[in-house]
């Protein structure tokens, strides 16, 4: 949008004229080995992503959460079928995902630990950024320590503008940014949005989950001039889409600028995986898109896709990026690796989205992701569930507050391409007593997280 590109080349001449501006200087290692071999189908690796083991203590420590201890050991299986996991795409043990990161540890072990903008970049950090930006269709991209710790650094960045550009003072309320935040946005965006409020950088406006109406209303009662709409792109505890279509079109109207987390829709979404933006054919109307490397990538990380002249505003001015000591090598080559994969294994998206498919047949559930959400209730309801499913052989985590608001604690269920339909089977019979009756409409509150 013309009015940001405008307000950002001007708080980076700012930051210029105070010598303040700074960049990554990688540190030159040999180029990666030839691409990994990828495969047609799945193989006996792809079991390791979704089948535990837990020790007994604490299968008896779960077990007794909640006050239901009868004195007695219980005899449970150990083993275990993960379904509380965001691996969705079942690469965390991939062979090339495995090679890559022993390969590079073998060679430079850990890499340089420092910081980005000391020592801890390197060209293999540049690859994966060149990687992301191309996959996501952005001009640039920032490899951060974690997906927390990019979102924190993009609200910092964007906070940071108005006060660059109010030399000398804080900025006053119409002089600040308005941030539109939704009610069940991330913790790491409500984190970041808090801490440059309480800056008197930014004013926090909170919309209804996903609902239009009350965020057009917000922005047109709104009379300051700079704008941010912020979102998640696919919900983490709901598995619900924000509705990207719309939100271009209030984008138009307004001129805001659209940031997303897209943590749970990147490698998952759309034909290559460019997440919920391609899904909604919408890249080109997201401004900042924020990612994680350890979910659907199976690795760790985070990243943010952006223009050069954000991603230098960012990598100036976002604390949690550079406070922050770089990634690993190994862990740069997995995800390296990793992409790589995802490029070629196309199938596991396609399996991803046939076990939502049949999931949906087996439950009459209306899913739209992968993340399904059973909502159970209270915080014993949510106990009892959770131990009924680790007795049934899965682990399967009660969510609870803070993570979710009282009276809506749920099982929380992620599906994967590591897991089999039998898996899906056994594990619909093992929550027939949670499904919701189709005739019987489920409502809670939905209270805001900020």
């Amino acid at each position: 949008m013309a009015q940001w590109d405008a307000l950002v080349d001007a708080a980076l001449a700012r930051l210029a004229s105070r010598n303040l501006l700074r960049a990554t200087r990688p540190i030159a290692l040999a180029p990666p080995p030839a691409p990994p071999e990828t495969f047609a189908g799945p193989g006996p690796w792809d079991r390791a992503a979704v089948e535990i083991q837990l020790d007994r203590a604490t299968l008896h420590q779960w077990l007794a959460e909640g006050g239901e201890a009868t004195g007695q050991e219980e005899e449970v299986d150990e083993k275990l079928i993960l379904f509380s996991g965001n691996d969705y795409m079942g690469l965390s043990s991939h062979p090339a995902i495995r090679k890559a990161a022993v390969k590079a540890a073998q060679e430079y072990g850990m890499g340089p630990r420092g910081s980005a903008l000391i020592c801890g970049y390197t060209t293999y950090h540049k690859l994966v950024e060149e990687s992301l930006a191309e996959l996501k269709k952005k001009e640039d991209c920032l490899l951060c320590p974690t997906g927390f710790s990019a979102n924190m650094a993009v609200m910092t960045a964007l906070g940071s503008v108005s006060s660059i550009l109010s030399v000398g003072r804080k900025p006053a309320e119409g002089e600040r940014i308005a941030v539109f935040s939704d009610a069940l946005n991330h913790a790491s965006i409500i984190d970041g949005i808090r801490l440059v409020e309480r800056q008197q950088e930014v004013v926090a406006f909170v919309y209804k989950h996903c609902d239009m109406h009350h965020l057009d209303f917000l922005l047109s009662s709104c009379s300051i001039e700079k704008k941010v709409v912020v979102t998640d792109s696919l919900f983490s505890m709901d598995g619900d889409f924000a509705p990207l279509p719309e939100l271009v079109k209030l984008r138009r109207k307004y001129g805001f600028l659209l940031v997303i987390d897209d943590a749970h829709g990147t490698l998952v979404c759309g034909e290559n995986g460019g997440g919920a933006p391609e899904l909604f054919g919408c890249e080109n109307d997201i401004d900042i898109s924020v990612g994680t490397l350890s979910k659907a990538a199976g690795c760790q990380g985070g990243f943010i896709v952006c223009s050069n002249r954000w991603k230098r505003l960012i990598q100036s001015r976002g604390r949690s990026f550079i406070f922050s000591t770089a990634l690993p090598v190994p862990v740069v080559a997995s995800v390296y690796a990793a992409l790589h994969v995802s490029k070629k294994e196309r199938w596991r998206r396609s399996v991803i989205w046939r076990h939502v498919q049949y999931f949906a047949s087996l439950t009459k559930l209306d899913l739209t992701s992968p993340i399904i959400s059973i909502v159970v209730g209270s915080e014993e309801a949510a106990l009892r569930a959770g131990r009924h499913m680790l007795r049934s052989g899965f682990h399967v985590t009660p969510i609870r507050p803070p993570t979710v608001p009282q009276n809506s604690c749920r099982l929380r269920i992620t599906l994967s391409a590591s897991h089999s339909l039998d898996d899906i089977k056994r594990l619909v019979d093992a929550l027939s007593p949670w499904l919701p009756d189709k005739h019987d409409e489920q409502t809670y509150v939905m209270a805001s997280k900020l």
